[in-house]
């Protein structure tokens, strides 16, 4: 005899009170509480399937292509990014033999911050945590043999993205390659650098401009080109919840936006070459349901909002990261599972592009045998689960739609404060988003050393013994090396065209004028990273941050 739907609902709640399941409670990784069960009251009245749509269509719920991964894997990338440009070459074509698609570059912390190898400030940095570039001499080494008219290429970068866009140009066309050729993306988000990663140099209005300047440019000169992928992995790094970086990273992007069209430029010419960066944390539905929401809320701001009429202006392109902030030193092959299911997540979730972290990042830069690890996880995850076989096998699921749901409501009320104190400029002044993600990290690790969230092989499961797994030694004459090189090349460079050059980019950044041209007129000249960064500074000034 069948059951009436009350009479199984009347069933299960009694089975959950016997078990005792209904006592204990349960959160997502951000402290969202999750219920036993979710049902189809969960969701908002209406037509539901109506709402979810299919894939490929507006507001892309259910992601941007129609057939998904049917037609094309997302692009598999490692990060690599250690010593000198020709160390990094060399693992590069590594990489790719391993089957990596894509190349993403690691920048050693001297250039993150602008700063030349042989700068008083870099001493004992050089080369340590990814790639030390100084000239447009170190970008030709770099990718030397490798075809980046086929390969795309990734650059880690912010403060000095433009400068080492500019010389990325001036070496592609130096080895014959058309720029409208190039594919890859310049990360170039300086805004969440205030937010929380604080590898900034000049302050926020003169900052944007250059990532506007690329935008401009790039939508000119290099069109198969992301000029910027606007990243919340840093913001999820810092500690904030999934909602926050949902909603500071979407108001970064409209804040660009919004720059970019009152430099003048039409919304279709240059929405469709954002792309984004999202982390891909531990809680699986959770993470889905964030990218999920991402998609409807992109799409909703550049149609309804902005008047987008091409609807690959109205799409959310993006990148996924396994989280770096999870990887344990205790038990370090543990990584390789949590890795492999972040990756999950975030190709249920829908990315186009997806870096696996290496089990060892924790601990060193990931070696050879754990970055080919980390390359043949997504192999697996693609060629051997069975997930790219039907588009968005999650869509529907009372529990992915409800939150989706859920964290659609919770950016539009974060994008609805930072209005309300002034825009996204003003809400870096006051500190707003430092202190909305430290409360958030705080709260976290207080679950965490309470022992009511479990880290295996941290504070439950430890394991009675280790054994050490091999590390990847950075050459300690490395930094050497790379001042001896970076002296050759100023003694033989011709020091009028430098000083030209640089006379170039300070009136260009006076003027208002894009500075994508003299710098690349610069790179030509084996003007250093530090000399265009001064030079710039000389008009910007450096940030002080209010504390």
């Amino acid at each position: 005899m069948a059951t009436s739907i009350s009479e199984a609902r009347e069933r299960w709640e009694r089975e959950v009170a016997e078990t005792g399941g209904e006592d204990r409670q349960f959160t997502t990784v951000s402290g969202r509480p999750i219920r036993p069960l979710y049902l189809p009251e969960d969701l908002p009245p209406g037509d539901y399937d109506t709402t979810i749509g299919y894939p490929g269509q507006a507001p892309f719920r259910r992601g941007i292509h129609a057939s998904m991964y049917r037609g094309r894997l997302w692009t598999m990338r490692q990060f690599a990014g250690f010593g000198t440009a020709r160390e990094t070459n060399e693992r590069f074509k590594y990489l790719v033999q391993c089957g990596q698609t894509g190349l993403s570059t690691a920048f050693d912390l001297p250039t993150l911050m602008g700063l030349d190898s042989d700068d008083d400030r870099s001493i004992g940095e050089v080369g340590k945590l990814g790639v030390a570039i100084d000239t447009m001499e170190d970008m030709l080494v770099l990718y030397d043999g490798i075809d980046i008219g086929r390969l795309s290429v990734s650059m880690t970068i912010n403060a000095p993205a433009i400068v080492l866009m500019a010389f990325y140009l001036a070496a592609a066309q130096e080895r014959g390659f058309d720029w409208k050729q190039l594919r890859g993306t310049a990360q170039n988000d300086i805004l969440k650098e205030f937010h929380a990663q604080n590898e900034y140099v000049f302050p926020p209005a003169p900052s944007v401009r250059l990532v506007v300047d690329v935008i401009e440019f790039c939508a000119r000169e290099v069109p198969q080109w992301y000029p910027v992928s606007i990243s919340g992995y840093h913001i999820r790094e810092a500690g904030s919840t999934a909602a926050q970086e949902l909603a500071f990273t979407l108001a970064d992007g409209l804040h660009y936006v919004e720059a970019t069209l009152e430099r003048g430029l039409p919304i279709d010419t240059f929405a469709h070459r954002l792309s984004f960066f999202f982390n891909a944390h531990n809680d699986l539905f959770e993470e889905i349901a964030k990218y999920r929401a991402a998609r409807v809320l992109w799409c909703e701001a550049m149609r309804d909002q902005y008047g987008a009429q091409k609807e690959a202006s109205w799409k959310l392109r993006f990148h996924a990261q396994t989280a770096g902030c999870t990887l344990q030193d205790k038990i370090p092959e543990l990584n390789l599972v949590r890795v492999a299911y972040q990756a999950l997540a975030a190709v249920l979730g829908g990315c186009q592009s997806l870096h696996t972290n290496s089990m060892d990042e924790t601990l060193a830069l990931p070696s050879e045998h754990a970055a080919m690890l980390a390359i043949l996880t997504q192999r697996v995850l693609a060629h051997e689960t069975g997930v790219i076989n039907s588009a968005d096998p999650l869509g529907g699921s009372y529990l992915v739609e409800s939150l989706t749901d859920t964290l659609i409501q919770e950016a539009r009320d974060y994008f609805d404060r930072i209005e309300h104190l002034g825009g996204m400029l003003a809400a870096i002044e006051t500190g707003f988003f430092r202190r909305e993600i430290s409360e958030a990290a705080f709260a976290y690790q207080r679950e965490v050393d309470a022992g009511r969230k479990l880290i295996v092989g941290v504070n439950a499961f430890q394991a009675p013994e280790e054994k050490p797994i091999e590390l990847l030694q950075v050459d300690p004459e490395v930094e050497r090396r790379q001042i001896e090189a970076l002296a050759q090349i100023k003694a033989k460079r011709d020091q009028e065209a430098v000083r030209r050059t640089l006379d170039e980019v300070r009136r260009a950044a006076e003027s208002g004028e894009n500075l994508m041209p003299p710098l690349i007129d610069a790179a030509r000249a084996r003007v250093t990273v530090g000399e265009c960064m001064n030079a710039m500074a000389d008009v910007f000034g450096r940030y002080t941050p209010v504390v």
